[in-house]
């Protein structure tokens, strides 16, 4: 028997947002648990992501306007069953629709306050069947983050500390055509100002919703640990009975009566195993945590767990502005050359993908191009029209050019396409007919080549006041010329262990290893290599800890 300096019946490595969705089911079952976090912050990535959970027909979205079966339906068409996604099958697919809506309303039931993330927030592929034009996604409300007490600056940091929801601060690039988005800002910044005289410290998406989550499971008794990294688990006639930690500067023996669940994120800041598995992408150019180093993926495939899509991860394009390495999160460029009057391009000029759509499936494409083409980074491309409308970094909505951005030759500028082609060095007779053909498609009112802006995703990427309709496509023609540089980051790897619809770990014959569970970015994504809509790891990772807390308990629905 293993000798142990102290149990629990749920040991639970990683402080992500599944961590504590298992934490809060399990201390409503009346069982001790503790959560054993690497890093000096609680909270994990999901902190600094934008904290939205895709969930379909969730309590929050109107009767009759989804359905477990349009949930279902949409999930096969978009992510379907194949060899080199085995993390997704229909059964755990099908245990997703079916457990997500119940794990929200358990969730709201403990107190975290969450709402629809917005009506109109499309799913990716939503031209496919059961695909969602309004929206599937559930964030919290922005949070006041001194109400965890001395628990606040051990909350991680988040990418927005200001009192708007995430849906909202995705309206202001837009704020010179409303008055009501110029109304909205001025609401902010009352609040903001009131915040600072009453004591508040506002923080909204990823943190606000870790920081619900952390002040429920501390009412509910949770024991969360920093600075506490599992360096194994400790296994007994085959069956995961602990773990070992670290406590005052020494070993750490945790048994787990009911089982250990591993929630620690992905192997994002690890080069040597993205080198391994991910050839030709870059930790640096990853927002995940630093903590975020695989640890445990390796440590379940040395217990018999089986690792598999490990060559995808959550895309997040981006620009290498000055100083981005300095900033939390680096400048994104999703919705940048998804607007009107920009496109993207290779390092040969040629446009090669819809700029729209899933960021998932635009940073595969870049990588996918790379390997027959030099595309990365590639070049957006756009024109005085864009610069005067839209945000590029911390430039372009009709500012003044940054200082140092033409100096560091980071931003292109030139009088003609084909003096623009020269600075980034393509063949200029190659870009002008690239511009040439966007143009030509314009006047046509569609994309021939890649279909940008038949999606409601798309248009809800491009502009909104642009002929009155989210328009995504417009002319490059107005001098001067601009180009930036765009790189296929990610704020978190995609690939990990295999588990089944219960969260149990695999092992190769397809037989669960007793006592050990895993959820989000440690395991083999549920969705497969798809990303189907907005909060499509944070929602799997909530859903699959709060599932493996209800199997390990051997809790039914009545008991919820």
């Amino acid at each position: 028997m293993a000798d142990f300096d102290e149990t629990f019946d749920w040991v639970v490595v990683g402080s992500g947002g599944g961590s504590m969705s298992s934490a809060l089911l399990m201390r409503k079952a009346d069982k001790s648990v503790v959560i054993l976090e690497k890093s000096q912050f609680a909270g994990g990535t999901t902190c600094k992501s934008g904290g939205v959970m895709w969930i379909p027909n969730n309590p929050f979205m109107d009767p009759g306007e989804d359905s477990t079966e349009k949930g279902i339906t949409y999930l096969d068409a978009v992510v379907g069953d194949t060899s080199d996604a085995p993390g997704s099958t229909h059964e755990k697919r099908l245990a997703y629709v079916v457990e997500g809506p119940r794990m929200i309303d358990f969730l709201v039931g403990q107190g975290v306050e969450l709402e629809r993330g917005s009506h109109f927030w499309p799913d990716y592929y939503d031209e496919l069947p059961g695909g969602c034009k309004t929206s599937r996604t559930v964030t919290a409300k922005p949070f006041d983050k001194k109400e965890l007490g001395d628990w606040a600056p051990r909350l991680r940091q988040g990418f927005a500390e200001a009192p708007i929801r995430l849906d909202d601060a995705m309206k202001l690039p837009f704020a010179r055509n409303s008055w009501a988005i110029k109304l909205m800002i001025v609401k902010t910044g009352l609040k903001i100002v009131a915040g600072k005289v009453t004591g508040k410290h506002w923080v909204t998406a990823g943190a606000a919703l870790q920081g619900r989550m952390l002040k429920a499971s501390l009412a509910a008794g949770v024991d969360i640990r920093l600075n506490s990294a599992v360096s194994e688990l400790i296994v007994e006639n085959g069956k995961v009975v602990g773990v070992i930690t670290v406590r005052d500067g020494k070993p750490w023996r945790i048994g787990a009566g009911l089982g250990v669940l591993v929630n620690a994120g992905g192997f994002a800041k690890n080069q040597e195993m993205r080198d391994r598995y991910m050839p030709g992408t870059r930790a640096e150019w990853s927002m995940a945590n630093e903590s975020d180093t695989g640890d445990m993926h390796r440590e379940m495939e040395r217990h018999g767990g089986v690792l598999a899509q490990m060559d995808e991860m959550v895309g997040f394009q981006f620009t290498l502005a000055p100083g981005w390495e300095k900033d939390y999160v680096a400048p994104g460029m999703q919705a940048v050359t998804a607007k009107p009057h920009a496109i993207l391009v290779d390092q040969t000029g040629v446009r090669y993908m819809n700029e729209g759509g899933s960021y998932e499936a635009y940073c595969e494409n870049m990588l996918k191009r790379n390997r027959v083409a030099p595309a990365v980074p590639s070049w957006a491309i756009f024109d005085q029209q864009f610069w005067d409308k839209y945000p590029v970094a911390a430039g372009g909505a009709g500012k003044k050019i940054p200082q140092g951005w033409l100096e560091s030759s980071y931003l292109k500028k030139a009088d003609t396409v084909e003096g623009l082609a020269k600075l980034i060095k393509v063949d200029p007779a190659t870009l002008q007919a690239t511009v040439n053909r966007w143009n030509a498609m314009v006047d046509k009112g569609r994309d021939e080549d890649f279909n940008r802006g038949d999606r409601d995703y798309d248009k809800f990427l491009g502009d909104p006041f642009q002929n009155g309709t989210y328009t995504t496509i417009g002319r490059i023609d107005r001098a001067p010329y601009y180009a930036v540089d765009v790189v296929p980051g990610d704020v978190s790897t995609y690939g990990g262990i295999l588990t089944d619809a219960h969260s149990r770990v695999l092992r190769g014959d397809g037989t669960p290893i007793d006592g050990l569970y895993a959820t989000g970015v440690s395991t083999a994504s549920p969705m497969g290599r798809i990303y189907p809509g907005a909060g499509a790891s944070v929602g799997p990772s909530m859903c699959f800890g709060w599932i493996a807390a209800k199997h390990a308990a051997g809790l039914d629905n009545a008991a919820l």
